[in-house]
């Protein structure tokens, strides 16, 4: 398995980054993950973090070294970091914070990927866009409907309100895609809408399509931030470049560089073997907290695997 992968997320204009993105391997599986915390509810940051966590956990312990039924891993992890975010709520008397999700597992050469809200996920293949998630959002219904035209995906009132997220009082509609196979130069973006709203589709393609994503990234995000200004949302993209894989083997290398408060980058190039977890940090709000609750979901997977055995 051979990939090269770049995870980046600002703070832009917010006062917390409630982004979270994180991505976990084995020999021959991959899990991507992007979370976006709600704003309109309280503590979204640690909805998207227990989201994360749950399904990176769940990986973890399932991929061995692969994951036998992909589509039907995805929809597990997302609903069981649902009830997680619940959980997590009633145990700390809070009103129950909310987030979008976006997943992808690749394996065999195959990606299947899954998602509630409007975080989204990009498969690009030859400067083109070969698939795209579509936004939970009211919006969305409405261009499908053909009440709105599609220009108004960005400046519709209703554009930021959703109908599908984790922590929600019902549980999610966990949207799934098909198998897509890749094959070497296919790229793959997941981002929250503090990117894609911003920039055109078309500028994204461009700039995935014609660099590599370690130096197109950057590029992108930080543009992002300029034109959205001091207004600007948490802006977070986390993107692989795939390989075909091959017999010649190698050391996985990596550059790992983290700047308190408003950034976190990571960037890697995977060249075979190898079992890892790469959370991005993310800014301080109750570290002890989250630890906690992180531990807790580890100790309740450790216990239903037993159970299981």
């Amino acid at each position: 398995m051979r990939f090269s992968v770049y995870q980046e997320s600002h703070i832009g204009g917010r006062g917390m980054n409630q982004d979270r993105m994180g991505y976990s391997y084995t020999r021959d599986a991959l899990l991507l993950v992007l979370a976006d915390g709600m704003g309109g509810h309280p503590r979204g940051e640690v909805a998207a973090t227990i989201a994360l966590q749950t399904i990176s956990a769940l990986f973890q312990q399932q991929a061995d070294p692969y994951v036998k039924g992909p589509a039907r891993f995805l929809e597990d992890a997302c609903h069981a970091a649902h009830r997680e975010i619940h959980r997590h709520a009633a145990a700390h008397g809070m009103e129950t914070p909310r987030t979008t999700i976006v997943a992808c597992i690749v394996q065999h050469n195959t990606a299947t990927w899954a998602h509630c809200g409007d975080s989204r996920l990009y498969l690009l293949r030859g400067g083109s866009i070969l698939a795209r998630t579509r936004d939970h959002s009211h919006i969305e219904k409405m261009i499908d409907a053909g009440r709105v035209p599609e220009s108004a995906r960005h400046t519709h009132p209703d554009r930021n309100k959703l109908y599908n997220c984790l922590g929600a009082d019902t549980a999610p509609r966990v949207e799934l895609s098909r198998q897509a196979h890749l094959v070497s130069g296919d790229v793959m973006l997941l981002c929250s809408d503090g990117l894609w709203a911003v920039l055109p589709e078309q500028e994204l393609v461009a700039a995935l399509s014609t660099s590599p994503v370690e130096r197109a990234m950057p590029g992108l995000l930080r543009h992002a931030l300029r034109v959205a200004g001091a207004g600007s949302d948490n802006v977070t993209g986390l993107a692989i470049a795939w390989q075909e894989p091959d017999d010649t083997g190698g050391d996985a290398r990596a550059d790992a560089r983290a700047s308190a408060g408003s950034t976190m980058v990571f960037t890697e190039s995977l060249a075979s073997g190898g079992l890892g977890t790469t959370i991005a940090p993310a800014d301080p709000f109750d570290e002890a907290e989250i630890d906690r609750a992180i531990a807790e979901i580890r100790l309740a997977i450790e216990k239903s695997s037993q159970l299981l055995k």
